[in-house]
């Protein structure tokens, strides 16, 4: 009997948005901008803007060019960022293929652009020659962001993600098609989008990210059966708790996984009790503490960002 992410990664691999393409194309792009990230749903204050799959960029950031593909799910047009370093574009590295990391924004409702603002810092390490070049994308996280919502209408944030948009970017850019060339990565309501999609998905992913994540939201929805609250209920064992259950039944590829979460972030204590329960099942991981760090991907960025860089490009075999 095969197991029920065996049957779900068999589908995916079945499905026609898997086809991949040998030689790249042009991807439908816009013009460009930065929207700053919101943090965890849990703490939101503001009332958010209304959510649209497509956000193109208004301001112009170094190597990101926004884009969209067409979701066959949904049959409408989904936006994306994507960064590509300088070389990318150059005659001389016109057969070079790189790998990608997929950056999972945090707040909710999902937008390609909350995130994007990150390319500063790694589009600086990156030229400097601190890191080896990679491609980042920019992920639009859906109206319940990096969940899928069944019961209701172009919700499916997670599938959109990982059944459409992976294939739509390998089969598009010059990326490493293989999980020994992709990363996910991802902060606040992003970190809990990557750890969920993580452990489904290991096959896919040969390095993961998450940071600063609330776990604490994630514990309640394993113990109230899906509930986030009144209004918000998931399907049972969709959060990060029970799916690093179910992969430490099978803990097939390893994974390697670095948690990073900064000392005076809300999430702070939540992230060391989710690495304590990580510990119980005997899944490995590593961890990053970054002191004095708020609630802030940027923040984590400036202090340490070399250092996830660094993570990603080791299990891309890039460094040592």
């Amino acid at each position: 009997m095969l197991s029920c992410r065996c049957l779900i990664l068999a589908a995916v691999a079945c499905a026609p948005a898997f086809t991949f393409s040998a030689q790249p194309i042009m991807a439908q792009t816009t013009a460009g901008s930065n929207q700053k990230a919101n943090p965890d749903s849990t703490s939101e204050k503001k009332q958010p803007a209304p959510f649209r799959w497509v956000n193109p960029l208004k301001k112009k950031l170094p190597g990101v060019r926004h884009a969209t593909f067409r979701s066959p799910s949904m049959d409408i047009d989904v936006g994306y960022c994507i960064y590509t370093p300088s070389e990318y574009s150059r005659a001389a590295f016109a057969s070079k293929r790189y790998p990608v990391i997929y950056y999972l924004h945090g707040g909710r409702p999902g937008s390609e652009i909350k995130s994007v603002k990150l390319v500063s810092r790694i589009h600086r390490l990156i030229e400097q020659g601190s890191v080896p070049p990679v491609i980042y994308v920019f992920v639009n996280g859906g109206p319940v962001s990096h969940y899928n919502m069944p019961d209701r209408s172009n919700a499916m944030g997670e599938d959109v993600f990982v059944k459409e948009l992976i294939p739509h970017i390998d089969s598009t850019w010059r990326t490493v098609n293989g999980r020994e060339g992709r990363g996910i990565e991802g902060f606040s309501q992003g970190g809990r989008g990557t750890t969920r999609i993580m452990f489904r998905y290991p096959e896919l992913f040969g390095s993961a990210a998450p940071g600063g994540a609330g776990h604490a939201t994630e514990k309640r929805i394993s113990e109230e059966n899906g509930r986030e609250n009144d209004t918000l209920i998931f399907a049972a064992g969709q959060n990060t708790y029970d799916r690093a259950r179910e992969y430490a039944k099978n803990p097939s590829p390893s994974l390697p996984i670095l948690i990073h979460v900064g000392t005076k972030g809300f999430n702070y204590e939540n992230n060391l009790a989710y690495m304590d329960f990580l510990d119980t099942l005997k899944i490995p991981y590593q961890k990053l503490v970054v002191k004095d760090a708020a609630h802030s991907a940027g923040q984590i960025y400036d202090k340490r960002g070399f250092e996830i860089m660094t993570f990603h490009a080791r299990n891309f075999g890039l460094t040592k």
